[in-house]
């Protein structure tokens, strides 16, 4: 798609969790799987408030976002550098319903940011778990009031002042069910916090793609991804001014404990064009492998570049895939290439839908899915739907019945699939359409591309799928 792998520094990290063993939920941002700069910057804290060293705890795994790099820089501005700390007092824009903490009351409500207060992390800094009063800013005792998730800006991070300040200008004006709430900020000397309402299922990503998960139910996908397409047109149309979210991915999609989408992390919004304007020219930034290939290239941005994400983030729930996963084989590393040929074939389609579904999926709304991705993944940016028109598409998906493990085509593909997966066991490969053994083509079998196995997943937050459904 054009990324310069090759550029000395990133713009965004990618977010890092790891599941909360020590809750009864994953969290707003889970459990982090590198503790060191979090730890860093805790000590930091404590030494300015108490002198105290902080913990720091083992980890094993990196996350697979992969940040965009700077392509081009069309613009002179610095509200994206995390360079400089302008004056507070001339640019924070505050919404009157935000509450201003203090910072003891924060060090406090995350019991002074102790390791097992963290949720995670990502560009901008950690994450802790706290409790405040419930119409106040005093901390309160743990498992009491409003529980919250406090996210402190790393003053050695990728992101910054500037960052900070357009996630108190957005989320702290924009007001929507599908958007996650700002309750409130502090800004002390060089501490700068963010208080959000907490998420108790945590992330998409973390649904979809953390180990030993159990699947998704398919209804729950499409109620997830409606609540996400709500979110995108309500900044896109509704908003006073359009906004472009510009970093929309699996990990920004957080969960409440019914399964509502919210979208989080505004660090990287711009306000939309104005007028006869189409785009927004701006350094080139997000995630590799959910930014539209024409922003990559150009720089400019339009609402249709978040469009382009949602096709991908849909891919993914589609296929219980990443977006990139150089794990697979040569010419799956890239979701949207290998799975654009399939997307508009009726039948081949089904080979990509995510195993771990085991036909418990209706036909016809993977069917409209499919075709909604591909429409979202176009190459040109002006085919593709407005996001109003996404959601109009996805609302009757949840409910429908007809599902797959009932239909004569999906069970006739099992059965070959099962006979491959025997011969594979038996040393009989497929190749060009036949099978082989010891070199030699015996037969005609089904198509050797179908699904792998998707990702593992983490079990707790998902609900485990019926059975069978009516």
């Amino acid at each position: 798609m054009g990324f310069a792998h090759q550029a000395e520094k990133v713009e965004k990290k990618s977010s890092r969790k790891k599941k909360d063993g020590g809750e009864e939920e994953t969290g707003c941002w889970v459990k982090l799987r590198f503790m060191g700069s979090c730890m860093s910057s805790r000590s930091r804290v404590d030494n300015s408030m108490s002198g105290r060293t902080a913990e720091r705890k083992p980890t094993k795994e990196k996350s697979r976002d992969q940040p965009v790099v700077p392509v081009s820089s069309t613009t002179g501005s610095n509200a994206e550098s995390a360079s400089s700390t302008p004056k507070f007092s001339e640019e924070l824009k505050v919404a009157l319903q935000l509450r201003k903490f203090t910072f003891i009351d924060l060090k406090l409500a995350t019991r002074n940011f102790r390791p097992e207060s963290l949720l995670g992390e990502g560009g901008f800094g950690c994450v802790f778990k706290g409790w405040i009063e419930e119409n106040g800013t005093a901390p309160v005792k743990p498992g009491t009031g409003l529980t919250v998730a406090v996210k402190t800006l790393n003053i050695d991070g990728l992101q910054g002042h500037k960052e900070w300040l357009a996630e108190v200008d957005f989320l702290g004006k924009l007001l929507h069910p599908n958007l996650v709430k700002l309750v409130g900020y502090c800004i002390e000397d060089d501490h700068r916090l963010l208080v959000y309402e907490f998420m108790p299922r945590g992330s998409l990503e973390n649904h979809l793609f953390r180990r030993g998960s159990l699947p998704l139910p398919w209804s729950i996908r499409m109620k997830i991804a409606l609540g996400a397409a709500k979110g995108l047109a309500f900044l896109h149309e509704e908003a006073e001014r359009p906004v472009i979210y510009r970093d929309f991915k699996t990990s920004n999609v957080l969960l409440d404990a019914d399964y509502n989408a919210k979208l989080s992390d505004f660090g990287l919004a711009k306000e939309g064009p104005e007028g006869d304007k189409t785009h927004v020219s701006t350094r080139v930034m997000g995630t590799y492998g959910y930014a539209a290939p024409e922003y990559v290239m150009t720089g400019h941005l339009s609402s249709k570049s978040d469009v382009y994400s949602f096709g991908v983030v849909l891919l993914e729930m589609l296929t219980g895939r990443r977006s990139m996963d150089k794990n697979r084989p040569n010419g799956e590393h890239n979701l949207v290439e290998w799975a654009r040929p399939h997307l508009g074939d009726k039948r081949s389609f089904f080979r990509i839908l995510d195993p771990r579904l085991e036909g418990h999926f209706s036909v016809k709304g993977a069917q409209k899915a499919a075709q909604l991705a591909a429409q979202c993944l176009s190459r040109d940016p002006k085919a593709r739907p407005r996001m109003i028109e996404v959601v109009e598409t996805l609302k009757p998906l949840p409910n429908l019945k007809d599902m797959a493990s009932s239909s004569y085509y999906f069970q006739t593909m099992q059965s070959d699939r099962a006979r491959s997966n025997l011969n594979a066991k038996n040393g009989i490969r497929t190749q060009a359409g036949f099978v082989v053994r010891n070199g030699q083509p015996l037969r005609s079998l089904s198509s050797s591309n179908g699904p792998q196995a998707s990702p593992s997943q983490h079990p707790h937050p998902s609900p485990k799928p019926k059975a069978k459904e009516s």
